[in-house]
């Protein structure tokens, strides 16, 4: 048979990796480098078992229908888990990388290390067992041989590779003891005379159970049969330079031979650009309408307040610095509004937001109106008790406690002081939004660490003053900076205050990086800084030993300690002790009793210790960067020199390196925050706590800020002047799933 062979360039970006054989070979699948944020797996199954329909093809599908009823119960169960849930949202399920099948490559001009394929005729395949089990083919083409080894293979691989059989193989060879070999290859039997694709191959990201076939079988039906209309204005598309939807991911799909394969592999091509800012349109159109939705609340609106706050600025022994006063002109004037104030309040460690966040609080309270503050901890929650009653309860506001440590008894006079009206301020926990719990007229919520919460916990808490359609105001506080990018893309529903300014008087922390060998040297630093008169901190990040994590206990580190220094008190506490043990620890810590604190990372927020200005943390080379930079912040609270020492073991991985060396260089927190969303990408920092909201599949935060800006301000002209573009934008990308992120 006759055959145009070109040679497969070597230097293509297309050709890395491996597939899943088509006659159901288990092999990896390969990510390939993407940033697309899917599960990807092995498909195991071959195509006649995928059960991809339940009727014949030639049954009418109605296209208008979105749903996939059309499949098997067990494929609609493999989709969800890759987040396909209608039949529009297979469009948008973009490959990963591609693969170049539309040229062959003989056999003794293949190039070792780089993907390429051959045809050839089988002419032999046996199981051999030495090493190991194994399926060998031995292929021939015009120029020579290729042999093909399968160590996991099914019978019906071996059937498929009878001798005769003419097929295309895909895959990398290498030189093995009987010259050319492929491992585990994908390969395809041919039928009569098979023409090559006249467009790269799609590699799409999989679960187990479905197969690459499968995919491309569900995508080409798509394509055809479903609205791929256009959701833009013609004169905004052309001013933008983006291609038609349509023909955006068809080339997607099915990029042809020519098409620039670099851009293509790094996301730059401009169909990438197109997919990435229809992303981005629909995630600023739905944070925008819930914005306006939110609007059209209707709350309690407080004038603005005189005596009790002037009352609380005269008694404080430092003075508001001018952040302080900024912002908290932003929220007074939320305030006074008859909308719901959902205003984000941003601070590094130590910058001030509680008395800003007490400032508030009196606001409501001199209005008539109760205050709820929520915190994620027990040590966090109290410290903010006893800075409100500090504050508060000399102005003659009744401040109470509510967590779920309480007994029985005090917990029930707590949530009745609640009911009726006693209490105008309940700190608490995750208690605050107990079924039990009642407020007689909550006029403002506020939620410190708010991203430690998940939005269905702040929905229930707001809830908690909802009078028929009137909500509470809600402010929410965080010490973890938000890089600009993050703030315009999932927080754009929220209005945002920054404190960019740090008290008088704080000194920076020194941080240095220590390795763990050098451990006796640390030790003798602490032994002269308690000297000396001051306290210090020792951080472990494990409670008991792990067989996984040989990380060091902050049991251990306890005992060790107490032995090194007996002249000292040395206290313990983490987050298994019982609140009253936690309790006793952090008040002896912070009145002085006890010089050396060993702790777990439950101190990570809410601690203020200014006599504190050493802090060890054991094993830094094993956290995010964010809570290294939460955990240094417990020191540099008072006017002396602090030093934050990271403790790490060898050896350390590249990313770990590169975290320490982010934390050792920078101070500031927003800076610290940009590095981590760079390493980790938005999904990681905002958790699966976050969900409801809508997360970005394709969109780079950190390459893609120009795209992100121009859907910000197309997201403000389209729900002006075409709200019927609006509606049909966000249906194709969401599908209906805006609505919940009314949190």
């Amino acid at each position: 048979m006759q055959r145009t062979r070109r040679k497969v360039a070597t230097s293509s970006p297309l050709k890395r990796g491996s597939s899943t054989g088509r006659s159901g070979s288990p092999t990896k699948s390969a990510r390939a480098g993407s940033r697309q944020k899917k599960t990807v797996g092995a498909g195991r199954q071959s195509d006649t078992d995928a059960g991809l329909v339940e009727a014949p093809d030639t049954e009418a599908v109605n296209a208008s229908d979105s749903s996939l009823a059309f499949t098997t119960p067990r494929m609609r169960d493999r989709l969800a888990r890759l987040g396909i849930f209608r039949f529009d949202d297979i469009v948008l399920h973009l490959p990963l990388r591609y693969e170049d099948e539309t040229t062959l490559t003989l056999v003794s001009e293949a190039p070792s290390g780089v993907n390429v394929q051959v045809e050839g005729v089988v002419a032999e395949t046996d199981v051999k067992f030495r090493p190991r089990r194994q399926l060998v083919s031995r292929i021939e083409d015009d120029s020579g041989t290729l042999h093909i080894r399968f160590f996991n293979f099914y019978p019906s691989q071996q059937k498929a590779l009878a001798v005769g059989s003419r097929v295309r193989v895909m895959g990398e060879i290498r030189q093995g003891l009987f010259g050319a070999e492929m491992i585990h290859p994908r390969f395809r039997v041919l039928r009569a005379d098979t023409p090559l694709p006249d467009a790269l191959t799609p590699v799409y990201p999989t679960t187990a159970g479905l197969s690459q076939d499968s995919l491309r079988k569900l995508v080409a039906r798509a394509l055809s049969e479903i609205d791929l209309s256009e959701t833009l204005p013609e004169k905004l598309l052309h001013s933008l330079g983006h291609d038609s939807f349509a023909a955006t991911v068809r080339l997607l799909h099915h990029p042809p031979p020519d098409v620039d394969g670099t851009s293509l592999e790094n996301r730059l091509h401009p169909a990438w650009q197109r997919v990435k800012f229809d992303e981005l349109l629909a995630q600023q159109l739905s944070m925008r309408l819930h914005h306006e939705r939110r609007s059209r609340i209707r709350t309690h609106s407080f004038p603005m307040p005189t005596r009790l706050p002037q009352r609380l600025e005269r008694a404080l022994e430092f003075e508001l610095t001018g952040a302080q006063r900024r912002v908290l002109k932003e929220i007074r004037s939320d305030l006074g509004r008859a909308h719901p104030m959902q205003r984000l309040l941003q601070g590094d460690v130590g910058s001030g937001k509680t008395i800003v966040a007490a400032m508030a609080a009196l606001q409501a309270i001199e209005s008539g109106f109760q205050v709820a503050v929520m915190a994620p901890t027990e040590i966090l929650a109290e410290q903010h008790y006893a800075k409100f009653s500090q504050w508060l309860e000399p102005l003659g506001v009744n401040v109470s406690w509510l967590s779920g440590s309480l007994k029985r008894k005090q917990r029930d006079a707590a949530i009745e002081q609640a009911v009726s009206g006693d209490t105008m301020l309940v700190v608490g926990t995750h208690a605050l939004f107990q079924e039990q719990v009642v407020f007689r007229n909550l006029g403002l919520a506020i939620i410190d660490e708010q991203h430690r919460f998940g939005v269905h916990q702040r929905l229930m808490l707001r809830m908690k003053g909802s009078d028929s359609d009137q909500q509470p105001h809600q402010l929410m506080m965080s010490a973890t900076p938000i890089p600009r990018t993050l703030a315009m893309s999932f927080y754009a529903d929220l209005d945002v205050s920054v404190i960019d300014e740090l008290p008088p008087g704080r000194t920076p922390v020194v941080t240095k990086l220590v390795a763990d060998a050098r451990r006796d040297e640390v030790i003798a630093r602490v032994r002269n800084a308690c000297a000396e008169g001051k306290q210090a901190y020792w951080v472990c990040p494990l409670i008991e030993e792990s067989e996984v994590l040989q990380l060091q206990t902050a049991i251990d580190t306890f005992e060790h300690l107490q032995a090194e220094f007996p002249d000292l008190n040395v206290g313990l506490v983490h987050g298994r002790m019982r609140a009253q043990e936690k309790a006793a620890a952090m008040n002896a810590f912070q009145s002085g009793q006890c010089q050396l604190l060993i702790a777990t990372t439950v101190i990570e927020v809410g601690v203020d210790v200014p006599n504190a200005s050493l802090m060890i943390i054991e094993n830094a080379e094993r956290m995010g960067l964010s809570q290294l930079h939460q955990l240094r912040g417990r020191i540099g609270r008072g006017a002396e020199a602090s030093v934050c020492i990271l403790l790490y073991q060898m050896p350390i991985s590249e990313m770990a390196r590169e975290r320490l060396k982010i934390i050792y260089e920078n101070s500031d927190g927003f800076e610290v925050a940009r590095q981590d969303l760079r390493l980790r990408g938005p999904g990681e920092i905002l958790g699966a706590r976050q969900s409801g909201v809508p997360m970005l599949r394709f969109a780079d935060l950190e390459t893609d800020l120009a795209l992100l800006e121009k859907a910000r301000d197309v997201a403000a002209d389209l729900i002006q002047s075409h709200p019927q573009c609006v509606e049909k934008h966000l249906s194709r990308w969401l599908g209906g799933r805006q609505d919940y992120l009314r949190v």
